[in-house]
């Protein structure tokens, strides 16, 4: 599997999931400004809409997989006695549908206007607004202690909400979210994220090496 993955962005969800599996996809990074790879490839054969991450299997088909979602939701499947995300069919998982797509319309997307300042001052209001509500609900979900967002179980929920704590980046205020904050600091000591990270900044470097030769 190759895995093409962009700098700080909601790819270290899809990282962090194969990490939990114990999964080496062949990770490739994608310069989201100059639109080069990090193996010389072209990213827009990959994904012509040009954002990661996305998932090129090695399969008859030679299928591409892309959005967050479904990719770690993919992974998940193929692996569940890991417990990442619950059997199709089941209540469990229509509820876990329900909170990533919340997460994906709700936090995700609502960062990105922000971020890359295209907003009205009306605009950041309601985009701002819009995120301390979501993010409100999640740390109302963390009030009884639970460590993770369905529970004692880490998923693939916890970790697209890592992946896309941008917060800081987008100038939206959350340090009065202490058991959403608390509960982010727990995913991010996870082994599996902190391989993330790590993994990322060496295959980040290795391209900024190569475009800088």
């Amino acid at each position: 599997m190759k895995l093409y993955i962009a700098k700080a962005t909601c790819s270290l969800a899809a990282q962090t999931i194969a990490n939990e599996l114990g999964l080496t996809p062949e990770l490739i990074h994608f310069d989201v400004f100059g639109k080069s790879t990090s193996n010389g490839s072209t990213f827009a054969d990959v994904n012509e809409l040009l954002y990661v991450p996305a998932l090129a299997l090695e399969n008859a088909d030679d299928d591409i997989l892309t959005e967050t979602v479904t990719i770690t939701s993919y992974l998940a499947d193929q692996h569940p006695d890991a417990n990442l995300i619950p059997l199709r069919g089941t209540m469990e998982r229509v509820f876990m549908d329900q909170l990533l797509t919340f997460l994906a319309t709700e936090i995700a997307q609502k960062h990105i206007p922000l971020m890359r300042k295209l907003m009205t001052p009306e605009g950041i209001a309601f985009h701002t607004n819009k995120l301390l509500t979501a993010y409100g609900v999640l740390d109302k979900r963390l009030a009884d202690g639970r460590p993770y967002l369905t529970g004692n179980q880490f998923t693939v929920a916890d970790a697209y909400v890592w992946a896309t704590m941008w917060h800081e980046r987008s100038g939206v205020k959350l340090d009065h979210l202490k058991n959403l904050m608390a509960y982010v600091a727990r995913v991010e000591a996870r082994p599996s994220a902190q391989k993330a990270l790590k993994d990322e900044a060496e295959v980040v470097a290795r391209h900024e090496e190569l475009l800088a030769a």
